[in-house]
Formats: C-alpha cells, sequence, structure tokens
C-alpha cells in the first residue's frame, strides 16, 4: 500500500480479559505514537459471543467479568476518549502482565486510584445503564461486520481485519513494517486468512507470555489461548 494512502484513523475493539487482544493494543499504542494515528478504542464482548445456552447476558448480571470493566470505559470515554484508552491499559497490564484481577469491583476502585482517577468511576458505570447500551452498540456493530473476536480493526469504508494476533509485540521500526503489512491487506478485499502453524515451542512462548492472566482469570475459555 503506498504510505500516503495509509490509514490514519483505526477503530480497535477489544475485551479487557482477551490476553492476545492486549498483546496487540501495546503494538497498536508504538505505531499510533510513533505516526500520529488516530485510534478509538472500541468494545466487543468475548463473555457475549460465547455465551452457552441457560446463561444470563452480560447486561443482565449485576457484574459481568469483561462487560463490568468496560462499563467502566464506557463511562469513562465520555468524559475524555484518551480516559479510556488509560483505563484499558491499566486494567489490561494488572490482567495480563502483574496477575491482578481487574475484574474485582475493589480492585478496578484502586486501579483507577492508581492512574488518579476516581474510584467513584466503578460504581457510577454500574448505576448507569446506559452504559451497557454503549459497550452492547460497539459488540453489535462487529458482529454486524461479520467479526467473532478481538482484536478486530475497522477501518475507513468499514475495511475490517480480526488481528494480528501476536505476543511479544513489536516496537519501533519493527512495529512500523509491521503495521505496513497489515494494512497491505486492505487492498486485497478477498484475502481472508493467513496463518503460521504454532510449534511446541511457540506453544511454550505462549504459555509463558500468558500466565499472568491464567492464573488471575476466574472464568472458564471457550479455548484455551496457551493451547
Amino acid at each position: 500500500m503506498d504510505k500516503t494512502n495509509s490509514p490514519t484513523k483505526v477503530d480497535f475493539h477489544f475485551d479487557v480479559m482477551c490476553p492476545w487482544a492486549y498483546q496487540t493494543s501495546l503494538w497498536m499504542r508504538e505505531v499510533s505514537n510513533r505516526h500520529d494515528i488516530e485510534v478509538d478504542w472500541r468494545f466487543f464482548s468475548l463473555e457475549e459471543v460465547n455465551l452457552t445456552e441457560g446463561k444470563k447476558h452480560p447486561w443482565e448480571r449485576d457484574w459481568s467479568y469483561g462487560w463490568s470493566m468496560m462499563r467502566i470505559g464506557a463511562l469513562l470515554k465520555r468524559q475524555d476518549p484518551e480516559l479510556n484508552n488509560a483505563w484499558y491499559l491499566k486494567a489490561g497490564t494488572a490482567l495480563h502482565v502483574e496477575g491482578r484481577k481487574p475484574h474485582d469491583p475493589d480492585v478496578a476502585r484502586q486501579l483507577l486510584s492508581e492512574i488518579d482517577l476516581d474510584p467513584s468511576f466503578v460504581d457510577e458505570a454500574l448505576e448507569d445503564p446506559t452504559t451497557h447500551e454503549d459497550v452492547h452498540q460497539d459488540h453489535k456493530r462487529v458482529i454486524g461486520l461479520g467479526g467473532w473476536g478481538v482484536p478486530t480493526l475497522v477501518f475507513e469504508n468499514d475495511q475490517k481485519l480480526f488481528g494480528p494476533v501476536l505476543i511479544n509485540p513489536p516496537e519501533e521500526e519493527a512495529a512500523d513494517r509491521l503495521w505496513d503489512l497489515v494494512v497491505g491487506w486492505l487492498e486485497f478485499p478477498h484475502l481472508f486468512e493467513l496463518q503460521r502453524p504454532k510449534s511446541d515451542e511457540d506453544m511454550q512462548d505462549i504459555a509463558s507470555a500468558f500466565r499472568p492472566y491464567v492464573e488471575a482469570r476466574d472464568w472458564n475459555t471457550v479455548a484455551n489461548p496457551t493451547r
């Protein structure tokens, strides 16, 4: 793709629960900072897309793991979109690097205070039913585009890509090269999938990268990300 036509805006759909989306978000921030790319951090619910029969929808529960963390982000985003970005980075780092539990309301309050935000945002988000709709609208948008998970990137004219799916996100010039490769896909609308098979060594690296998340989570996943 001609770099003069390279996208300057991207919507990044995430669920705080997802270790893959967290890894990709670090790369996306690196690219954004280096090239002044505008990133709109938007939501998607793995709890909803993986809902099993007989279980309540996440918006029907008093507290849902990823959904409630994103409701906090939705309320913060109304104040300033950058606050949602800061919350996602803080909560994601807590879960996926530090092995903390941002899906626990008390931990969520503590994390907000650590980035100089009022811990009461947790309770305000939960008491405001319209935060459900903010998350739900973003989720339905991805589903409507044929998406199924995160990270999902959406560009102009609703061009969308799932991924990149990675660990050890590249930095500096390497991050730039990956960005060029990713947006290069937009030139080929009927190129749907390219995947690298994972070796046993790869799976060990993934398991190591995701260990804090696996130890901190309080939910079962449909697919074990370390297998």
